[in-house]
């Protein structure tokens, strides 16, 4: 390690996830180009005389093939049973043998936007129902937010950095972003990156309806998310994990690992506009936009496929499309802009993750995913948002914007790679 960073090149030979649409990478892309929608009424709990009743939970998980005992699984919020579950299907897809790296040289990025929420309010209850000797000794551990990071690292050993980020909605891209400087600095040659999130739980379904930020289409749950679509209403809460294996060049080379593409730039930049409303002109996510570019030493007219952040609410969306005509001018118009969380619902702070790993495989395809339920487009918006079929087309340059409460921008771009 330690070799110049403008020189380090780093590239994404690992995927795995846990999502509505599948527990691996292949079925969730199957599922994304077939417009399928991981959207349905909430089954977790009994969501009757709640405003918001549908959402995009993961169904019959069982995370226990990605854990060392069941006891663990016990011993762990279900945040982190996504993200270590996904985390291990990264590892089995890169093709990783552990047993001959240097394990002080893989780390861990493996961010959550709110950690372990089914744990807060389960322990809440016991304090209030059987007081308080009788909370559990392992809720802090359960619910704090690192501790998938920490956990999948363990059960791993793996001793490279390891941190967590959390930034609301933006936090895998942050994480993807940080482990890529991370690796083109040389304080690793591996790390695993992403993020995790499962907030289906009365709280945090009560919470995020109190602050009328969430689609009550409850009637039509699969109709229910649906970017840039002029009848949008809000978003709709998902929840899952996904993880990218990202690996300096040479060392995937001389394993002679599969390569899904080149990461090249990260943006990282602050709106400080409000609390959780976006800029309304989209300057911030635009100097994001324009950071990743310069990191990547490319025009903004090499981009051929956003991945867009649009989250389905009024305002968030329109945003976005003002953030993009600010970057890329007449371009603008030239590029694919899809969002796929009409299909995923929003997964907080694994939205960013998910895709991620959907860029990677549009790149491998050729094929911009649609944006599903995109019957109406809202007159403001004037950018092909592929709607509802995929488009073939060339991709060698995508760009990932998540943006998240608190004004955080965060940008990832990657292209096809070049040997």
């Amino acid at each position: 390690m330690g070799s110049n960073w403008s020189e380090r090149r780093v590239v994404v030979t690992g995927l795995g996830c846990v999502s509505s649409l599948g527990t691996d990478a292949d079925t969730l892309w199957k599922n994304i180009l077939a417009g399928n929608c991981g959207i349905g009424r909430v089954a977790g709990f009994d969501i009757t005389g709640y405003e918001c009743q549908i959402a995009a939970e993961v169904r019959d998980f069982d995370p226990t093939p990605a854990f060392p005992t069941a006891k663990e699984v016990r011993r762990t919020d279900r945040f982190t049973h996504f993200g270590v579950y996904a985390g291990w299907g990264a590892l089995k897809d890169s093709g990783l043998d552990l047993g001959k790296e240097n394990l002080d040289e893989i780390g861990v990025f493996l961010g959550s936007g709110i950690g372990g929420l089914y744990t807060t309010e389960e322990q809440h209850k016991v304090l209030l129902e059987k007081g308080p000797g009788r909370v559990s000794p392992f809720m802090i551990p359960m619910l704090i937010l690192n501790m998938s990071s920490g956990m999948f690292a363990l059960y791993h050993r793996l001793r490279g950095p390891n941190f967590a980020t959390c930034s609301a909605c933006a936090t895998s891209n942050h994480a993807i972003g940080e482990a890529w400087a991370t690796i083109k600095r040389g304080d690793a040659s591996v790390m695993f990156a992403g993020g995790t999130e499962a907030t289906i739980v009365p709280l945090g379904m009560s919470g995020f309806a109190a602050m009328r930020a969430m689609s009550t289409r409850n009637a039509e749950p699969k109709r229910s998310s649906r970017p840039f679509d002029r009848d949008r209403d809000g978003f709709v809460m998902g929840e899952g994990a996904a993880v990218l294996v990202l690996e300096e060049l040479d060392h995937a080379l001389a394993r002679g690992a599969k390569i899904y593409c080149e990461i090249i730039g990260y943006g990282n930049t602050c709106d400080a506009n409000h609390m959780t409303s976006p800029d309304p002109e989209g300057s911030g996510a635009a100097r994001a936009i324009r950071m990743g570019l310069r990191h990547a030493g490319i025009a903004a007219d090499a981009v051929d496929y956003v991945n867009a952040h649009a989250t389905s609410t009024p305002a968030g969306d329109m945003c976005e499309v003002r953030a993009l005509e600010r970057v890329f001018g007449d371009h603008a118009k030239k590029i694919a802009v899809s969002s796929t969380k009409g299909a995923t619902g929003h997964m907080l702070g694994a939205a960013g993750g998910i895709e991620s790993i959907i860029c990677c495989k549009a790149v491998e395809a050729q094929v911009a995913p649609p944006t599903i339920n995109l019957e109406n487009p809202d007159p403001a918006c004037t950018l092909n948002c592929v709607p509802n079929i995929p488009q073939e087309r060339r991709i060698d340059v995508f760009l990932n914007d998540s943006f998240g409460f608190g004004g955080h921008n965060a940008i990832v771009i990657g292209r096809r790679f070049r040997g």
